[in-house]
């Protein structure tokens, strides 16, 4: 199968995969997800993203049954039905299936696992991005990978239409993150990301960033900046599980970056080599 999803147990193509209406996914986006690649039937950073999973699952209350290692077992088995060497893979859990009612549903209600994949390809990491800017109106609750995502969904939709592919979020002049990637600038050598509290995911391939950095003698720094300091960084660097290290070359119609290649080349060159090793 090309497009193959999973629900509760059962795999099928997933064109023809179907869930309840009352599953609280559908009516209140009651749930948590991840999201990673894979690349000759090896799971991305499996580790990291299993454990931001359960994290999210832990400040949601939810209890989500399967350990880590049956999680594991049902996400590969659905790799292995794909026929594709690289693709996209995404699971879900919510609270479980009941009537709707804004209380928690009773204990004997189970949390619900939904897992798709889809053929995916890296962005390739010479690609570069152009980017457009907007107020942070999201909740408070960022560090948790909720299944409420609509801020982030009319974001996205306004950075296509202004033929762009990222919008940074800021509240204030605070930089927090993009619609649905982490931000990073390198200022006079160092690796700068806004610090990893509730207003941002904790995005496992700005963790790596991060630890290549390390390794490779990049200085890192962790703490709010502002709009003006980003637009004035050497480098602007968009990263996701989809594209690992990608340079932007304009924000809001003006051009940023393109004064530290070096020490970008460095870490999307660590990055590749990193991704190689452990889908290999």
């Amino acid at each position: 199968m090309k497009y193959v999803g999973y629900y509760n147990g059962k795999i099928g193509s997933l064109e023809e995969m179907k869930i309840p209406m009352l599953d609280r996914a559908v009516y209140f986006g009651d749930g948590v997800y991840d999201a990673t690649t894979f690349a000759n039937n090896h799971i991305f950073a499996k580790k990291d993203h299993l454990d931001r999973f359960y994290n999210s699952c832990r400040l949601l209350e939810i209890d989500f049954p399967l350990t880590e290692d049956e999680l594991l077992a049902e996400l590969q088995k659905c790799v292995d039905a794909v026929d594709t060497d690289h693709g996209m893979l995404y699971w879900q859990c919510s609270r479980g299936t009941a009537m709707r009612g804004h209380q928690f549903p009773s204990k004997e209600i189970k949390p619900n696992l939904m897992i798709f994949t889809t053929p995916y390809e890296l962005i390739p990491l010479d690609r570069t991005f152009k980017l457009i800017s907007m107020e942070d109106t999201r909740f408070l609750h960022c560090n948790i990978k909720t299944l409420n995502l609509i801020p982030s969904v009319i974001a996205y939709q306004r950075c296509m239409e202004a033929g762009c592919q990222e919008t940074v979020f800021h509240r204030g002049e605070r930089v927090t993150e993009c619609a649905h990637s982490n931000i990073l600038m390198i200022k006079d050598g160092v690796l700068c990301t806004p610090p990893r509290d509730n207003l941002i995911l904790p995005g496992v391939t700005l963790k790596h960033l991060l630890m290549l950095a390390g390794e490779n003698g990049i200085a890192t720094r962790e703490e709010p900046f502002t709009m003006d300091e980003l637009k004035a960084a050497d480098e602007i660097i968009v990263s996701s599980s989809g594209g690992l290290c990608i340079a932007a070359t304009e924000l809001d119609g003006q051009p940023v970056g393109g004064r530290d290649p070096q020490t970008l080349k460095i870490l999307q060159d660590a990055y590749k080599k990193y991704y190689a090793e452990d889908t290999k």
